[in-house]
């Protein structure tokens, strides 16, 4: 946490971001169309990402917001928005994945700065591991709004974190490590005194819906969520849930390829709620 110098209240760390302790990527099979999808509906401007002709960088203004990879079909896995946690090193965090009963589907491989592996945890949530091996020289978001946050549902919220804090080190005590807090049914992860996460229990690993499966979620801020919605029909995606909370509005959408993720008008994680 960085001290203001303007005697306002004190300025925190992105949550998510290229330096920041989890970045969110698209796993989709056509970079093209993904990309003529989430540019009208979430407003996102792109450039080449450094990792070759499949991969490019999703930017709201000047920073950097989501990566995208057409990889779906060549890794064998499905079309999804996946977050991908920061590690000191990926080979140990990729045996400790394996060690309690998850799974390491693709690397750890060498990618650009650093090197990552694509996982899941042992109830089948997919989730990204990420050892940057050069300094991070993106801008963060501007203010307190966050480019993303992440919800996990998942079977047991309790066995979830004990699993994440052991393979991420959260709740470590180590320095810039996460720290994990209960707060009624809910595990809720702060980095930097912010929520990055919230993991709620009862998830099912066999249901056929795939919002009640085990997984994660990931939310981003708009303006408006029915004009998002307006344009995500308009340009080929679906509604397959829309919530409206005390805090705010939010709604679960498909992009033409199948792959969810949630919009939000809460533009702070904190304000967010109950998953």
């Amino acid at each position: 946490m960085t001290p203001s110098t303007s005697g306002t209240a004190p300025v925190r760390a992105a949550l998510t971001g290229s330096a920041a302790p989890c970045w969110v990527n698209l796993m989709t099979r056509d970079l093209r169309s993904a990309q003529e999808f989430y540019g009208p509906v979430m407003g996102w401007s792109f450039r080449p990402g450094r990792l070759g002709q499949e991969f490019s960088v999703a930017r709201r203004g000047d920073v950097p917001v989501a990566g995208i990879g057409a990889v779906a079909t060549a890794f064998r896995v499905a079309v999804a928005w996946t977050p991908y946690f920061a590690v000191r090193d990926a080979d140990v965090a990729a045996a400790r994945i394996r060690e309690r009963s998850g799974t390491v589907a693709v690397g750890p491989l060498t990618l650009g700065k650093g090197r990552g592996a694509l996982a899941a945890d042992r109830d089948g949530a997919g989730f990204g591991i990420w050892e940057r091996t050069a300094p991070a020289t993106s801008p963060p978001a501007p203010d307190d709004y966050a480019h993303a946050w992440l919800r996990l549902r998942t079977r047991s919220a309790f066995d979830a974190a004990i699993f994440y804090g052991e393979v991420l080190d959260w709740a470590s005590g180590r320095p810039g490590a996460c720290e994990v807090a209960y707060a009624k049914d809910e595990v809720v992860v702060e980095c930097g005194g912010r929520q990055l996460a919230r993991i709620g229990s009862g998830a099912v690993e066999a249901a056929p819906d795939p919002l009640v499966r085990p997984h994660w979620q990931v939310n981003f801020p708009v303006a408006d969520v029915g004009v998002t919605i307006g344009a995500a029909r308009e340009h080929g995606g679906s509604l397959v849930e829309e919530l409206t909370r005390a805090e705010g509005r939010e709604a679960t959408l498909t992009d033409p390829d199948g792959g969810l993720f949630t919009v939000t008008d809460v533009h702070r994680a904190s304000d967010a709620g109950p998953a």
